[in-house]
């Protein structure tokens, strides 16, 4: 096998042969890209002509780069740590299969946040790509495992300046729809096109509808931190915010699937409410500092000290035990999502590609190999476990080196 130094020339025209995950499902034969873009799929040139360079995988799966939408932290490495961290995410996540992330920040005081944002913004990466940054807050209602002096009243001078601080990349906003005058803020959030996500929140049905007419238009950690609305008439089961998202075709969600966070079922149960709206359902990690590794205390910033108890087990505050994130990688949210919602590798790599990828508007261009799309690839074993990870035409992760 060559080494990652011997493939970087971007220019060269490059296949990979193995069993490609397409349109209609895997075929054995090449994909072909150049200049960081796919060129095409088939065995459309002869790799003995000058300027090509063909890899053979075998048996292997190549599929599309997973993208996260929620991700807080990886190994010892923390986004809210400052840039450095990011970098070394950067890099990391590229193991399990990561080509593209939305990196995702903790709320912090007013003024705080603004410059910190900035100091990420900066960041470019040599790893997987970023795609904007995930603001989880602080326009949020309900506080979860963060700070609760964090959290903010709605405003658009706030709003804006945040905007401003993350530039070039975009925000990407949580909000709860609960929120006082949160429907001042979502149009701002909202504009060109930038996914605005719900969470936090124990919103009622039309709280929920209103902030969908204005922008919203995404559900995170769906279930989580979604409490369930009072019982005001004996035996009426009530409605609130997951009933309305699950019956609204056009709002995505997207799970933490390690076995905790949410039940398999209720996943399955969005799966069915969605059918009708392609590409609904996606896959997160909301992974905190320390995933990816075996038992052990981590910082969680000023969220206080935090325990996996096993890898890929869900983070626990050590105070009181509550979760905080997950221990979960991607390509493991993968393997459990064909075991828990018994689906085949082709559904469940849709979750954490093509799915996300539409989720950020990018579906253009990002979670296929299809002809015109960004050469962003994962190659994957019989036990479906990251073996090489291409980035824009780049190999930039290969098991054992």
């Amino acid at each position: 096998m060559q080494a990652i130094s011997e493939l970087q020339n971007t220019n060269k025209i490059t296949g990979i042969r193995g069993n490609i995950l397409t349109d209609t499902g895997f075929q054995k034969t090449a994909v072909w890209f150049e200049n960081g873009k796919i060129r095409a799929v088939g065995e459309a040139f002869n790799a003995e002509e000058a300027n090509m360079q063909l890899i053979e995988v075998g048996e292997a799966f190549v599929v599309p780069g997973f993208i996260d939408l929620h991700m807080h932290g990886i190994h010892q490495y923390l986004i809210d740590n400052g840039p450095a961290d990011l970098k070394q995410i950067a890099q990391i996540i590229l193991q399990y299969g990561i080509t593209s992330f939305l990196p995702t920040v903790c709320p912090r005081r007013e003024g705080e946040d603004i410059s910190f944002l900035k100091t990420l913004a900066v960041v470019q990466s040599e790893g997987a790509n970023i795609l904007g940054f995930h603001l989880e807050g602080p326009f949020i209602k309900l506080t979860g495992s963060l700070v609760a002096n964090t959290i903010a009243k709605a405003d658009p001078a706030r709003v804006k300046a945040l905007i401003d601080a993350a530039k070039p990349y975009r925000s990407v906003f949580s909000i709860s729809p609960d929120l006082d005058h949160v429907t001042d803020i979502i149009p701002l959030m909202a504009a060109d096109n930038t996914p605005v996500f719900m969470t936090h929140t124990a919103a009622n049905v039309e709280q929920t509808r209103a902030a969908i007419a204005l922008g919203a238009s995404h559900a995170t950690h769906f279930y989580d931190v979604f409490p369930c609305p009072p019982v005001t008439e004996p035996g009426v089961r009530p409605c609130g915010i997951v009933e309305a998202i699950l019956a609204d075709e056009q709002i995505s969600v997207d799970f933490i699937l390690d076995g905790v966070h949410v039940d398999p079922i209720a996943v399955k149960m969005a799966m069915v409410c969605k059918a009708n709206g392609p590409g609904r359902v996606c896959l997160i990690t909301d992974s905190n500092i320390g995933a990816g590794l075996h038992a052990g205390r981590f910082v969680f910033g000023e969220n206080g000290e935090v325990e996996i108890a096993y890898k890929g087990a869900p983070v626990r505050k050590t105070a009181d035990n509550t979760l905080a994130g997950s221990g979960l990688t991607m390509d493991q949210a993968v393997r459990n999502a064909m075991q828990y919602l018994e689906i085949g590798l082709p559904e469940a790599v849709t979750m954490a590609s093509a799915n996300p990828a539409r989720v950020l508007g990018v579906s253009d261009k990002k979670g296929k190999i299809e002809a015109g799309f960004d050469a962003d690839m994962v190659v994957l074993d019989a036990d479906y476990n990251v073996v090489q990870t291409w980035v824009s035409g780049e190999r930039r992760f290969v098991r054992g080196e």
